[in-house]
């Protein structure tokens, strides 16, 4: 997270052994989900030991994700874990962090553009029209599932047959 301005404006968190965090700017303690709710305010912060002083904001900002993510608002596909993760100690792990921010800038800024093109039109002639795109986009959004069709099905379950029959062959061959 960057700073911006000179700094003045940069709230400092401390986080004491006991796990607990003060809000150096209100004199109270708080949760990590205030602090989620300073980063969608766009407030900055940057969270530091109490104790000795270190910049700790991005290993508080990553279990702000993971509690994200385990209370079920999950964001973040297991595929694109596993190809983050694979990442780390290759050849491109400085460019990541840089094509990613790049990337979700792009995201939020087409976003924003999006919305105010549409805000722009559901006063006039196209309201209607404008309506529909937004509920076409947003059920493009929704990952599709789909039943498999009859035959599928028959075509599932014999596959299942086999591989069942295939694995009583190889548990006898090898017991």
């Amino acid at each position: 997270m960057a700073a911006s301005g000179s700094g003045d404006d940069v709230v400092i968190i401390k986080k004491y052994a006991n796990r607990r965090l003060y809000n150096t700017e209100s004199s109270t303690y708080i949760t990590l989900e205030h602090l989620a709710a300073m980063v969608r305010e766009k407030r900055e912060f940057k969270v530091v030991d109490a104790k000795s002083g270190d910049d700790i904001t991005h290993g508080v900002l990553t279990q702000i994700i993971m509690e994200e993510e385990a209370r079920g608002a999950t964001m973040l596909p297991v595929n694109f874990l596993r190809q983050l993760i694979s990442m780390y100690g290759a050849s491109t792990q400085a460019l990541v962090p840089q094509y990613l921010e790049a990337s979700l800038e792009a995201f939020q800024r087409n976003q924003s553009q999006f919305r105010d093109a549409m805000g722009a039109l559901a006063g006039g002639p196209f309201a209607e029209i404008a309506r529909r795109n937004m509920e076409m986009f947003a059920a493009a959004a929704k990952p599709a599932r789909k039943e498999p069709e009859p035959d599928t099905k028959a075509e599932l379950a014999e596959l299942k047959a086999q591989l069942a029959d295939l694995q009583k062959k190889l548990d006898k061959l090898g017991g």
